[in-house]
């Protein structure tokens, strides 16, 4: 199979409908259905758009896995379009446990991997872990020749995930978020490093709009490429934009740039006494 060298990424930031899972897959489908370019290779959806940031919504929003309204709808919207699809995420039923899951799709409508959040979002008055079970692994897929690392908001605050993506081969870090107005400077230097460090394409998308109680989404997603540079942005409100990542660019610029290959298996740390 012949390798792929470049592919078009499309983003979707949305403002979602509080606990409105039938109306927010109407608004998902309109965004695609006038702006998603029809050369999309990938299009990347935003964390919980099914149900927006309402953990007491969570449980009454849960869909099964491989089945349900969700399911279909995502499947059917990557048939319909031809695209693959890292479907942001949306609380799925597994086993009688709750999980905040990204699904993804491919071309064909089938879903061919899925990542549950590894770190639950507990702080400030938000309490995820009450309502979500964490997940245990990391999952990298690969659509067409293109290693995609996924992540979900608060995952980007642990910068071990991203670099054993990295070393696993990864060409592209995903993190679909819904992140808190409140916090624009974190959400900008920490997806920007996530990408720098390990010379990877980022994907930084998150929801905009309203929460619940006086609370805001920040918006400004997007996509960042191995040297920390915004390919594409978009600041506030609801759309789609795109931009073509390059891996022969990026694995010129990794064997020049040789970071990756000087990471040591292991690094201890000496502590030294006062009287030393």
């Amino acid at each position: 199979m012949e390798e792929t060298k470049s592919l078009k990424l499309s983003i979707l930031q949305m403002s979602s409908v509080i606990g409105d899972v039938e109306e927010n897959i109407r608004k998902i489908e309109s965004l695609v259905e006038s702006s998603l370019p029809s050369d999309s290779d990938v299009l990347v959806l935003p964390e919980v758009w099914t149900v927006g940031w309402s953990c007491g919504n969570f449980q009454n929003s849960a869909q099964p896995l491989n089945s349900g309204l969700v399911f279909e709808f995502l499947s059917r919207l990557a048939q319909k379009h031809n695209v693959n699809i890292v479907g942001g995420s949306y609380v799925a039923e597994i086993d009688n446990k709750y999980y905040n899951t990204c699904p993804v799709f491919n071309r064909r409508g089938q879903l061919v991997a899925h990542y549950s959040k590894n770190h639950l979002y507990s702080y400030y008055g938000c309490d995820e872990g009450k309502y979500i079970t964490k997940g245990d692994e990391l999952v990298m897929v690969d659509l067409e020749g293109v290693n995609f690392g996924l992540s979900i908001c608060y995952d980007i605050r642990f910068p071990e995930m991203y670099r054993a993506y990295a070393k696993a081969g990864a060409d592209v870090l995903v993190n679909c978020a819904a992140w808190g107005s409140k916090k624009p400077i974190p959400w900008e230097v920490m997806t920007k490093s996530r990408a720098v460090e390990n010379q990877c394409y980022m994907v930084a998308l998150t929801q905009s709009g309203p929460i619940e109680n006086g609370e805001f989404n920040l918006g400004e997603s997007r996509i960042i490429d191995y040297k920390g540079e915004e390919l594409a942005t978009i600041m506030d409100g609801e759309g789609i934009v795109s931009a073509n990542i390059d891996l022969n660019s990026m694995r010129e610029f990794r064997s020049k740039c040789t970071v990756l290959k000087d990471i040591k298996d292991n690094y201890e740390v000496k502590i030294l006494c006062e009287k030393y």
